[in-house]
């Protein structure tokens, strides 16, 4: 072993504490097994025990966001995010997205996404109210002349992780 292969060894080493038997450690928020040097910090986080994960999909572009709101009741469902339980913002990538609620109670919800091509926080519409930006609601639940109904778009959640699967449609 050269002199330098030593000395970088003898530096890990002295940076992680020895524990016999490979026991797992957590110093400085980096996990790591000991006798071993992490490469990379580690990037794991505790996921929440209750949490709806909303993929979406669909989207004609990477510019902007897209903004989901969580629902609880039909009372805004889904044009008032005012009236939503919990909101998340997501950047796309390859035209997908991603929103998660966290700690989320038991009960039934509605989950309603649009696609702000312009980042400015809102849907935009047409004069006669059609949306010029991509819309889309939890069970790709469809409006006729209008937005999609809640009864349509609700799904009841009990607890753990929920996987939800959404189409943004362009009007």
């Amino acid at each position: 072993m050269t002199v330098t292969k030593f000395l970088l060894l003898a530096l890990a080493s002295a940076a992680v504490p020895p524990i016999v038997g490979g026991a797992l450690h957590t110093v400085a928020r980096q996990t790591f097994y000991a006798n071993t040097l992490p490469l990379l910090p580690a990037q794991t986080q505790p996921s929440p025990a209750n949490l709806i994960h909303v993929e979406i999909g669909g989207l004609r572009n990477d510019r902007g966001q897209v903004v989901c709101d969580l629902h609880s009741s039909a009372d805004g469902f889904p044009k008032n995010g005012d009236k939503a339980v919990a909101h998340a913002k997501s950047p796309i990538s390859s035209g997908h997205a991603v929103c998660d609620f966290p700690d989320v109670k038991e009960g039934t919800y509605a989950v309603g996404v649009f696609h702000d091509e312009n980042s400015n926080g809102k849907l935009d519409t047409n004069f006669m109210g059609i949306p010029r930006e991509g819309v889309g609601a939890s069970n790709n639940a469809k409006g006729h002349f209008g937005p999609p109904k809640f009864n349509a778009a609700a799904f009841r959640y009990s607890s753990g992780r929920l996987e939800l699967k959404i189409t943004v449609t362009y009007l």
